[in-house]
């Protein structure tokens, strides 16, 4: 068989043993193929959006409720939206709880985790877009975190919102970090990580004289699992998108402060509960930032001998695992208390 473009993007074969399911989880492909569904229906959204604080919510309402097809085109772009979130930080996690990311795929790693970072503030960005009552806390709260950073704090909130407060330069700052911004800082990192995992040899594994199986499996081989991964995604995303609609709400009044519950999404709910422990500059701008920090740092502190390479949790990387899963507890105990 004569490979395709496709095919070309994957290497010609790749150590079987590494190819599995149980070690890749397909989490890299489906975010891919994710981001792909949420380009196309984000672009069909676009042509019914208008990026105004009056416009923004009756937009949002008349795709729903006028435009045929149009409640299935939204909730496919929000569920997909949410599983990419879901889909990057598995990814992320296999990386580091397999020891994947010493030279040469150091670099890449550091791209992968800012394609993460990007990833949850276009998620917060298409969240703010409704402009309704269900989105005050990335609005009020989430805007007013960057009022608090020293010196750079005004500047950063002017650039974030276009003015000095929240208002019609507020939405289409939004719409042009959501649309633009972020979605080509998303576009060239996720084409250079790609390109950088495709010259690195794919997926890491131990040197050859090292390995426990020698069998290889075909890039055909390869693209045959991934299709089959996106067509089971793509089941779920219709299914979601047909029985579980987006959240909507009424649009936000005048007064931004008034009495709605303030809720997060979902992925800064750990940061809304650590809001609640004091100084917001300390707990929702300095804490998050040094575990980025932290993590950025894992391929210095932790790591990970080539002999180790292409298994779950290697001795070698211990610290790393044990950060990671510390604070991947503590996220999920603050994401509760948060709901709960």
């Amino acid at each position: 068989m004569r490979p395709s473009f496709f095919h070309h993007l994957h290497p010609p074969t790749i150590p079987a043993r590494q190819a599995r399911w149980r070690y890749t989880l397909g989490a890299g492909g489906i975010a891919f193929f994710l981001a792909i569904v949420i380009i196309a229906s984000g672009a069909l959204e676009a042509f019914y959006y208008i990026p105004t604080t009056a416009g923004a919510p009756q937009s949002i309402q008349t795709i729903t409720y006028l435009v045929p097809l149009g409640s299935f085109v939204r909730n496919l772009h929000y569920w997909a939206a949410q599983l990419l979130v879901l889909a990057a930080a598995i990814h992320l996690l296999r990386v580091i709880f397999t020891g994947a990311y010493i030279p040469p795929r150091r670099l890449n790693y550091w791209i992968g985790l800012a394609l993460f970072v990007l990833i949850l503030f276009l998620d917060f960005t298409g969240y703010a877009l409704r402009w309704d009552n269900g989105v005050r806390w990335a609005l009020v709260a989430g805007t007013n975190l960057l009022k608090t950073i020293p010196l750079l704090g005004p500047g950063l909130y002017t650039a974030a919102v276009g003015g000095g407060q929240l208002g019609d330069e507020a939405v289409v700052r939004f719409y042009g970090w959501h649309i633009f911004g972020l979605t080509l800082g998303i576009v060239f990192l996720g084409a250079w990580h790609i390109f950088r995992v495709r010259r690195d040899g794919g997926i890491a594994a131990p040197p050859p004289e090292q390995r426990q199986d020698p069998a290889r499996i075909t890039r055909f081989e390869l693209v045959d699992r991934e299709v089959m991964a996106m067509l089971l995604v793509s089941v779920l995303l219709v299914v979601f998108s047909a029985f579980f609609p987006a959240p909507i709400s009424s649009p936000i009044s005048q007064d931004l402060a008034s009495g709605v519950e303030a809720r997060a999404p979902w992925f800064f709910l750990w940061v809304q509960q650590l809001l609640k422990l004091g100084n917001p500059f300390i707990f929702g701008v300095l804490i998050p930032v040094v575990v980025l920090g932290l993590l950025v740092l894992v391929p210095y502190f932790a790591p990970t001998r080539r002999a180790e390479l292409g298994r779950w949790f290697p001795r070698s990387g211990r610290i790393a695992q044990i950060f990671t899963v510390f604070l991947v507890l503590t996220v999920l105990g603050l994401t509760l208390l948060a709901i709960l």
